[in-house]
């Protein structure tokens, strides 16, 4: 067998329909007696009944989260975390919001209640991507991995189908790379296969019946294990072009993810081809073209023109995505990036 060395990440997880309500007694599980609500603009309604619903717990609500996580807002948070007086942070929403109470925990070490309402699993790891001056960076370390996430697929049922998707298509990114990852092991591998099948199950279903809770619940399943396997081992060529679409040319998170999965595993697909085998039987036997077969069967975006990236922005974005790249399975160079990034601006199934 082959030597590894695994490392859990110590959160606490309450799964199931209706646990949210039990968020009052993880703060005070947590010895925490002031808690801030983040959430971003779109969720606020939601999180001021979060708010409510915690009493004397809460402090009050910020409702400033966006996408790539800007560190202007993270200083506008701290101020507000100053101002309450607050001692933790209940984090509802997607990543934007788990970003923003990252980012709070990541410098002054508070502690996180995360509640998911996306499929992103970023909740689950001692990661932080955050952007400043037009470029997105990331930094792994203890302080930002949440105490305590709530997963319940009540939550969810109110989740747009399109944004459903592209989250799901997110996590499963995750797992795609946990596979090959250079610092793989046993458990990675089992929690990414079983994240992929929870996915490829699910949001077919969830496409044709939103209000499926069973569906719900696989996919929240899902988003689980393939954000641990995000926080547990290291990424490779696909989030480092997430990250440079992302950070310097401001392509929407989940999109940009859903786009360039399917290219993305289709580069690496021969290079790493034992790891990927058993991926690439759950989506018919190809991993790259059956990734974007099923991508395209869901609904989800094809192409990265469809969300605004020109096709003059490609060689800017082949020059960032090649300096100090990620490791990966298959050697990086920029005539090859390039190329891979023309196909998934025109939005071709990869070979």
């Amino acid at each position: 067998m082959t030597r590894f060395t695994y490392t859990g990440n110590p959160a606490r997880i309450l799964f199931g329909a209706g646990r949210s309500a039990e968020v009052g007694s993880a703060v005070e599980t947590l010895g925490c007696r002031r808690a801030l609500v983040l959430a971003t603009q779109h969720q606020k309604a939601d999180a001021e009944a979060l708010s409510e619903r915690l009493g004397a717990l809460s402090v009050g609500v910020y409702a400033g989260a966006v996408m790539h996580t800007p560190v202007e807002v993270t200083e506008t948070a701290l101020k507000i975390v100053a101002e309450t007086g607050a001692d933790c942070v209940v984090s509802l929403g997607g990543g934007s919001t788990t970003g923003l109470g990252k980012a709070i925990a990541y410098r002054i070490d508070l502690p996180q209640v995360v509640i998911p309402t996306t499929y992103a699993g970023s909740e689950v790891t001692p990661i932080l991507g955050q952007t400043e001056g037009g470029r997105k960076t990331t930094v792994r370390h203890a302080r930002i991995l949440p105490e305590v996430v709530i997963y319940d697929p009540d939550l969810t049922l109110g989740l747009p189908v399109p944004m459903s998707v592209t989250s799901g298509l997110n996590a499963m990114a995750h797992a795609v790379e946990g596979l090959y990852a250079q610092d793989r092991n046993p458990i990675s591998t089992l929690m990414a296969l079983d994240g992929l099948r929870a996915f490829a199950t699910s949001l077919p279903v969830l496409v044709r019946s939103p209000q499926d809770t069973e569906a719900r619940a696989e996919a929240l399943y899902g988003a689980w294990l393939c954000g641990t396997v995000l926080g547990t081992v290291g990424m490779a060529l696909h989030h480092k072009i997430c990250h440079t679409l992302g950070g310097s040319f401001d392509a929407p998170h989940a999109e940009t993810h859903a786009v360039m999965l399917p290219h993305t595993a289709a580069f690496n697909a021969e290079a790493a081809q034992a790891e990927l085998a058993a991926a690439a039987e759950l989506f018919g036997g190809s991993i790259g073209g059956g990734l974007w077969d099923f991508a395209k069967s869901i609904g989800a975006p094809l192409s990265l023109k469809e969300f605004g990236l020109v096709e003059a922005d490609l060689d800017r974005a082949a020059d960032i995505a090649t300096e100090n790249p990620y490791w990966n399975p298959r050697p990086i160079d920029r005539a090859s990036i390039r190329t891979l990034l023309q196909k998934a601006w025109e939005g071709v199934r990869p070979d």
